[in-house]
């Protein structure tokens, strides 16, 4: 096998794949994916047939908005909150046409869906699963990634970048697991950030 994605899920990538080109959905979808992969390792009593399918689906939502008010739309000084619960409205609406016409059999579409409507807005879970869905959305935030891509929407540098993640998203995360797993990216964050600094420090003489 050349990826991780599960053989069953392959479908469902390929259906979100066209609805993921805007804001780095894609490779966000992708990492996310991988990050909810590894709090199921820690959390096998969860199901994976549900917390998968709906890190594919989460965002596919946002390309019915245009490109240039989706920065807006997140952070503590968003100007476009509404388009948060919007795009959930417009995810669930595409990932319901998608799951139809796959016919993936067994596939609990309707617990999915539940989880993609609401999976921002919507602070506390529903389940384990959506738990879990959300905390693997939020880990992207934390990784190089992440840092860089959101660096781009708000035009601030690493460091201040992993400062309003430790303040505004890291209280938010749903699992001991989560928590742990954000706050090791945190750590290599800022080393990375202070690497050139550190690394140049004169001896004194």
């Amino acid at each position: 096998m050349t990826h991780f994605l599960r053989a069953q899920d392959m479908p469902i990538w390929l259906a979100a794949r066209p609805w993921l080109d805007v804001r780095s959905n894609d490779e966000h979808t992708l990492i996310s994916y991988r990050m909810g992969q590894a709090l199921l390792r820690l959390h096998p009593e969860v199901d994976a047939s549900v917390v998968l399918p709906a890190i594919l689906m989460h965002d596919v939502g946002w390309k019915k908005f245009p490109p240039e008010l989706l920065a807006a739309a997140v952070g503590p000084n968003a100007t476009h909150p509404e388009l948060q619960r919007a795009h959930e409205i417009e995810g669930v609406k595409i990932a319901s046409e998608a799951f139809a016409r796959l016919a993936i059999p067994g596939l609990q579409s309707e617990t999915i869906l539940a989880i993609i409507d609401g999976h921002d807005t919507r602070k506390t879970a529903i389940s384990r699963e959506d738990a879990l869905m959300k905390d693997a959305d939020k880990l992207w935030r934390f990784t190089a990634h992440g840092v860089t891509t959101i660096g781009g929407w708000f035009d601030t540098p690493p460091r201040k970048t992993l400062a309003m993640l430790e303040s505004f998203v890291l209280p938010s995360l749903l699992t001991d697991a989560g928590r742990t797993m954000a706050q090791a990216l945190i750590a290599e964050g800022i080393a990375s950030a202070f690497m050139t600094d550190l690394l140049h420090i004169e001896v004194p003489t």
